[in-house]
C-alpha cells in the first residue's frame, strides 16, 4: 500500500479536465500533490489515521481557476478607495464619492474609479458633478476599463488644463462645443492630471495586492497573469516583497510594462526586472505591449474608419499606440531573448499587426515555445482567423464582455457598423479554426468572477442579477458561443498554457500541484442559465485552504 494521503477529497463530482478521463468521484493529496484520482473506494485506500477526509457530499471539485488577464494590485489599491465598479447609476455613484470624500477629510487627492461609460451621454461624465460633491481637492477617477478619467475642476486647474490645451499625440481631451474641457480625459490625456496625483505607496501596493489575492482566492483563482506590472503599476517590488515573506498563494507571472514613449533601449532594462522578479510563486517573465485602446472611445485601432452617429464612415482609425516598424522590431528582440509578449490587441487593426510582428518573429527567431498572447480580441478580421492556430498566438478572452449591454448598444455597434460589429469577441470562430483560448477578466475593469465570465462564454447574455441592469437579453451572436467543457477549459488549462503551467497544474492529473477549487454544485446538472448561481466553498493551494466558506471552512 501507498503512503497514506494527506488529503482525501470524496464522494465529489470531480471534473478534472484531462482529456484521457474526464470525470471521477475522488481525489488524494500528499505533500500538496494529487497521488491519485478515481473512485471513493480508491481514494479511501489512502487515508490514513492523519489524513484529512473533506466529504465534497455531491458538490463538484475543479481545477483551481487561472486567470489570463488581471490587475490585482492596482484593483486591491481600489477597493481601499473610493470604488465604484460594482455600483451602477449616477445616483450611486454620487452617494459612493460624496461618503469616500466626507469619510476621509485627510486625502489630498480623491482617487479609485470603475465608473462604467454607458451611465453618461456619450460615455462622457463631466466636471460639474465632481465639482458639486467635491470642491475644494482635486478629483481623478479612472473609468473600470482604465481609459478615461472623470476629473473636477480643481484636477484640471491643477494641470493647467484650458482650452488652449493640446490634445497629446495618444488621447484626447473631451471638450465643450466652445472648446472647453468638460472634465474626462481619454487615454494619454489621462496623464496630465494622473501623474499629479499621488502615487501609491510601496505598503499601499502590498497592501492592496493581498486585498486582491483574498478576494481572488474566494472566487476560485489560484493563478493569474497580472497584465501590467510596470508603468503606472510599479508593482514589482510589491509583489517580490509579498513573495519572498510567503505571502503570495497564487502563482502568478507578472506582464513587464513596455514603455511606448521609448524604443528598443529599455529592454536590457526588463532583463534586469525579469532577473529581480523570480521569487517563490511569481515570475516576472512577459512582457506587455499595449497595441491601442478601446471602441466606447474610438481609439481601439480599426483597419476601416468608425462611422458617425448618422452612420457614414469619419476619418478616425483609432490610434495604433506602437508604430509597426517598432512593434515588429520589439517583437522580434524580445522573442529572442525569451520573453513572452502579452499584447493588448483589441480592435481589428491591432490584432493584425500584434499577429504581423509574432509572425516577424517566427521568421526571424524560428518557432520557440513562447506562447505569445493577444488579449481582449474584441474585433478580429475573419482572415485573421486562421492565423492565431498557425503562428500559435493564443487568444487570451476577457468573455463578459460578449454580450448586449448599453455600452455594447449604444456605446459600440452604432459606430462599426456592418458587417464589422458582428466580427466581436469570435470565441466560436477562434476555436473551429483550432487557437488555443486562455480567459481573464481584466478586473479592476470588471468582475473577476470567473463563473460569471464562463457564464456570458456559454450563453452571451449578462449574467442575471449581475450590478447593473441589462435591458437587451438578446443572445449576443449566437454562432459565437462556447460548449461548458471549452469554457472551463479556457479558464484552467488554457489559462495554464499562457502561463507556462499547464506541465504542474490546470487539471487534475496524477504529480500535478494540488490547485482546486470546489464548487456547491455539478454545473454539468443544472441549466447553462444557472451558471453564475454556482458559489465557490474551497479553493486549495497545494492542498492547503486559502479559502473556505460554509461546512468545508
Amino acid at each position: 500500500m501507498s503512503a497514506p494521503a494527506d488529503l482525501a477529497l470524496v464522494n465529489g463530482a470531480v471534473y478534472t479536465v484531462d482529456a484521457a478521463r474526464r470525470w471521477a468521484r475522488a481525489v488524494a493529496v500528499r505533500d500538496g500533490r494529487i497521488v491519485a484520482v478515481g473512485t471513493d473506494a480508491e481514494i479511501r485506500e489512502l487515508v490514513g489515521p492523519r489524513t484529512e477526509v473533506i466529504d465534497l457530499a455531491g458538490r463538484m471539485l475543479l481545477p483551481g481557476f487561472q486567470d489570463a488577464h488581471v490587475h490585482p494590485p492596482s484593483a486591491g489599491v481600489e477597493m481601499l478607495q473610493c470604488e465604484l465598479l460594482d455600483l451602477h447609476g449616477l445616483d450611486e455613484y454620487r452617494e459612493a464619492i460624496r461618503a469616500y470624500a466626507a469619510a476621509h477629510p485627510e486625502a489630498e487627492w480623491i482617487l479609485g474609479g470603475g465608473w462604467a461609460m454607458d451611465v453618461f451621454p456619450g460615455g462622457v461624465p463631466t466636471k460639474e458633478i465632481l465639482d458639486e460633491l467635491v470642491p475644494d481637492r482635486p478629483v481623478f477617477l479612472p473609468s473600470r476599463d482604465g481609459h478615461s478619467a472623470w476629473v473636477n475642476s480643481v484636477a484640471l486647474k491643477l494641470a493647467g488644463i484650458t482650452r488652449e490645451t493640446p490634445d497629446p499625440p495618444d488621447g484626447r481631451i473631451e471638450r465643450d462645443e466652445l472648446g472647453e474641457p468638460v472634465g474626462t480625459l481619454q487615454e494619454g490625456a489621462m496623464r496630465l492630471v494622473g501623474d499629479l496625483a499621488p502615487e501609491p505607496t510601496q505598503e499601499e501596493w502590498e497592501r492592496g495586492l493581498l486585498e486582491a489575492q483574498r478576494y481572488l482566492h474566494s472566487l476560485g483563482i489560484t493563478a493569474w497573469q497580472d497584465a501590467i506590472v510596470g508603468g503606472s503599476y510599479p508593482t514589482l517590488e510589491a509583489y517580490v516583497a509579498v513573495a519572498e515573506r510567503g505571502e503570495l498563494t497564487a502563482r502568478v507571472v507578472g506582464a513587464l510594462w513596455w514603455d511606448r514613449y521609448r524604443g528598443l533601449e529599455q529592454i536590457p532594462e526588463l532583463r534586469e526586472q525579469r532577473a529581480r522578479g523570480q521569487v517563490g510563486r511569481f515570475r516576472a517573465t512577459s512582457v506587455k505591449i499595449m497595441l491601442d485602446g478601446v471602441c466606447e472611445n474610438f481609439t481601439a485601432a480599426v483597419l476601416e474608419p468608425y462611422l458617425d452617429a448618422r452612420g457614414e464612415p469619419t476619418d478616425n482609425r483609432g490610434i495604433l499606440f506602437v508604430e509597426p516598424e517598432l512593434l515588429r522590431e520589439a517583437v522580434i528582440r524580445l522573442d529572442a531573448e525569451g520573453f513572452q509578449v502579452h499584447f493588448h490587441a483589441l480592435a481589428d487593426r491591432a490584432v493584425r499587426e500584434g499577429l504581423d510582428a509574432i509572425e516577424a518573429a517566427i521568421r526571424a527567431n524560428g518557432p520557440s515555445d513562447h506562447r505569445h498572447h493577444l488579449a481582449h480580441i474584441q474585433i478580429v478580421h475573419p482572415d485573421d482567423l486562421p492565423r492565431f492556430r498557425r503562428l500559435g498566438a493564443v487568444a487570451n478572452a476577457q468573455p463578459l464582455w460578449a454580450a448586449h449591454e448599453s455600452q455594447m448598444d449604444d456605446l459600440t455597434i452604432p459606430f462599426l457598423g456592418e458587417p464589422r460589429w458582428r466580427w466581436q469577441y469570435p470565441f466560436g470562430s477562434l476555436v473551429r479554426h483550432g487557437a488555443v483560448l486562455a480567459m481573464g477578466s481584466d478586473w479592476g475593469v470588471s468582475s473577476p468572477n470567473p463563473l460569471e465570465e464562463i457564464h456570458v462564454a456559454v450563453n452571451r447574455v449578462m449574467p442575471p442579477n449581475y450590478p447593473y441592469t441589462v435591458e437587451n437579453r438578446e443572445v449576443f451572436l449566437p454562432e459565437e458561443r462556447l460548449d461548458l467543457p471549452t469554457a472551463l477549459a479556457a479558464f484552467t488549462m488554457g489559462s495554464a498554457y499562457v502561463n507556462h503551467l499547464d506541465r504542474e497544474t490546470g487539471s487534475i492529473e496524477v504529480g500535478k500541484l494540488a490547485d482546486l477549487v470546489v464548487l456547491d454544485r455539478n454545473l454539468f446538472e443544472h441549466p447553462v442559465e444557472e451558471l453564475a448561481e454556482a458559489r465557490v466553498e474551497l479553493t486549495l493551494v497545494e492542498g492547503e485552504r486559502v479559502f473556505a466558506a460554509g461546512d468545508l471552512a
